[in-house]
């Protein structure tokens, strides 16, 4: 089985396309926690002080339409989307944030300090200490009661009686002292609430980003959520486009196994693909193909085998038919049967049983060359001594009919290389063939030559009536004969057998054999064997 391309391997897909989900997946996870860190650390008018400005204008426009309405409702229908937390503290004792857990530890009271004017008290490190709980604050248990009202006219950057509202305070700030850090612990930028023209409250805004929790509370189930979603549409991707067709095309092959398995060696799997499963399919499909071929070849063999196994039963009875009723009416007693019928009798018998014992020799001479049964002597057998020997047996044959027999052996043929017997048998029944449907006064013509792929050629010719051409691919097969499409010959026809024999010696000696019509008449039987 063939490698597939390493680029369109199953394995290589998968991996390929885990690491494409894996790097979309953390890409889209990135941008998403950018956009969604944007909004928490960031403020839709740019900074800290200009979202206090801005939540500030808002809340005074509301408070100067609806003095009495709710706060906490207006703050959270309007800046619920705003992630970056922010104090409303109003003047009454109100307050509002949009995201109350995400305000660092005590802003509150800070925020509360820093309106009723109370300066940052600094600790031994130079940090900010925490304000005083001892003063009513907007929104504690005395909310309203520790800060004065405002009044038309006052500072409108300040709270009556305490110091102007400064817009942002860090360290280094109002209450410094010598080298001393001063102020809160963590800069806020402030705004003032304007409602007709007086202070009304303030807008406090954490300079820092919020803290690391805020954020992991804020993003997490969202991008928990996103995660799973891309995972679920990556997993949904990748099984869509890497194991779907690969799902399909194994389908295929187990139905082609299955319908096999049936005994359909018809079927085939799909090929295409390039990858394992395709190489698999490959491979199946030419098992496919050799159980197909094996299965036709037993059908063909078998076949054959009823027809021989008729042949021979119609061979052997006629020989047999004919001894037994020979037999029988020797063996009658009430006929009267002179001496020459008699002797005329027995010698049809006798001829008869001489058929019959050809006919079986033959059969066991070519099952045992088919079969591989018989071992060849490899050996350089001359031309020139094969056509003497075939000249020698034949003789009385053609005097009687008058057929002449000639030879032909080109210069240079060199020898071939085989078993002699196996190679004079051959050659035996080939001229015997072309001597029984030769007329008298006929010609038989052998020749030899060598060809260029290091073979001699030995060609049959005679003078007879020629092979029909529809008979011309069966004169090898056992029990074929075509005695009478080559009409005019008197001569009694063989076995059938004996062009199967040479068949079965030419193959087994590594050659081949076939037969034409010459274009003048006559049969041509040609024999190719490998030269010594």
């Amino acid at each position: 089985m063939s490698d597939p391309v390493w680029y369109r391997s199953l394995y290589w897909r998968i991996a390929f396309g885990f690491i494409a989900m894996l790097a979309i997946l953390l890409l889209a996870q990135g941008l998403l926690f950018l956009w969604l860190t944007d909004r928490i650390f960031g403020t839709p008018a740019g900074t800290p002080a200009q979202l206090a400005a801005l939540v500030a204008e808002d809340v005074g426009a509301e408070l100067q339409q609806r003095p009495d309405g709710d706060l906490e409702a207006f703050v959270r229908d309007h800046f619920s989307r705003v992630y970056q937390p922010f104090l409303v503290v109003l003047t009454d004792g109100r307050r509002a944030s949009n995201r109350p857990t995400g305000l660092p530890p005590e802003f509150g009271r800070m925020v509360a300090g820093r309106m009723r004017g109370e300066p940052p008290r600094v600790g031994r490190s130079g940090e900010a200490g925490q304000p005083p709980h001892s003063q009513g604050m907007p929104g504690g248990p005395e909310a309203g009661r520790g800060a004065a009202p405002f009044e038309p006219g006052n500072n409108a950057r300040g709270v009556q009686g305490g110091p102007p509202i400064e817009p942002r305070m860090g360290p280094g700030g109002p209450g410094g002292s010598g080298g001393r850090r001063s102020g809160p612990r963590f800069p806020i930028d402030y705004a003032p609430v304007m409602a007709n023209d007086r202070q009304v409250g303030v807008v406090a805004v954490p300079s820092n980003p919020p803290p690391v929790s805020v954020a992991l509370r804020e993003l997490g189930p969202t991008l928990t959520w996103f995660g799973l979603g891309l995972l679920g549409i990556g997993a949904t991707l990748t099984a869509l486009f890497v194991f779907r067709p690969a799902h399909k095309r194994l389908r295929t092959l187990e139905q082609a196994a299955r319908a096999l398995g049936e005994g359909r060696t018809d079927v085939r799997a799909t090929e295409a693909g390039g990858d394992e499963v395709s190489s698999f399919a490959r491979t199946f499909n030419r098992m496919a193909v050799d159980l197909d071929s094996r299965a036709t070849a037993l059908a063909a063999s078998d076949r054959a085998r009823r027809q021989l196994l008729a042949d021979v039963s119609h061979e052997l009875m006629t020989p047999l038919s004919a001894i037994r009723g020979y037999v029988e009416t020797l063996g009658m007693a009430d006929v009267a049967l002179d001496q020459d019928t008699r002797s005329r009798y027995l010698e049809i018998v006798e001829q008869e049983t001489h058929k019959l014992e050809a006919i079986i020799g033959d059969l066991l001479d070519l099952a045992r060359l088919e079969g591989g049964g018989d071992r060849l002597r490899a050996e350089p057998v001359a031309v020139e001594d094969l056509f003497k020997r075939v000249a020698d047996r034949h003789q009385p044959v053609l005097r009687d009919r008058s057929i002449t027999l000639d030879f032909d052996i080109a210069e240079g043929t060199p020898r071939i290389r085989g078993d002699a017997a196996r190679l004079e048998q051959a050659l035996q029944n080939v001229a015997a063939n072309a001597i029984r449907h030769t007329p008298s006064d006929g010609r038989v013509r052998l020749a030899a030559s060598a060809a260029t792929d290091d073979t001699v050629v030995i060609t049959v010719r005679d003078t007879g009536p020629g092979i029909p051409t529809d008979h011309l691919p069966r004169v090898f097969d056992r029990f074929y004969k075509v005695d009478a499409a080559r009409a005019g010959t008197a001569v009694p026809s063989g076995s059938g057998l004996g062009l199967s024999i040479v068949r079965a010696i030419i193959e087994r000696h590594g050659g081949s054999v076939n037969a034409r019509n010459a274009p003048e008449g006559g049969a041509i039987f040609e024999l190719r064997l490998p030269a010594a």
